[in-house]
């Protein structure tokens, strides 16, 4: 799978293997077609995002549209804000 950083950027990805899976993440950066660096705001902060396989993710067609501008543009984003997106994602995927 060929990965465009600028549109995998910002994306709402589930994990699908390890201790998280089933966890909702969003893509901060590409580092190759192998890996991407995931965060929740969480376990997994901005400062210190995971680095994971795309193999071991589900992709969904949702995109933090408002976070993925804020990353493009290089500014400062904070953990609560991922953390509180993916809270409200999470709990409309229930209903």
């Amino acid at each position: 799978m060929l990965l465009d950083s600028n549109s995998c950027i910002g994306k709402i990805v589930c994990s699908k293997a390890g201790r998280d899976k089933g966890k909702f993440f969003i893509i901060l950066s590409v580092l190759d077609d192998k890996y991407v660096y995931i965060c929740d705001g969480d376990l997994r902060t901005v400062e210190r995002p995971k680095k994971k396989k795309v193999k071991h993710l589900n992709f969904t067609n949702s995109v933090a549209e408002e976070i993925r501008n804020l990353l493009i543009s290089n500014e400062r984003i904070n953990s609560a804000t991922i953390r509180k997106f993916l809270q409200s994602y999470d709990n409309n995927k229930e209903v």
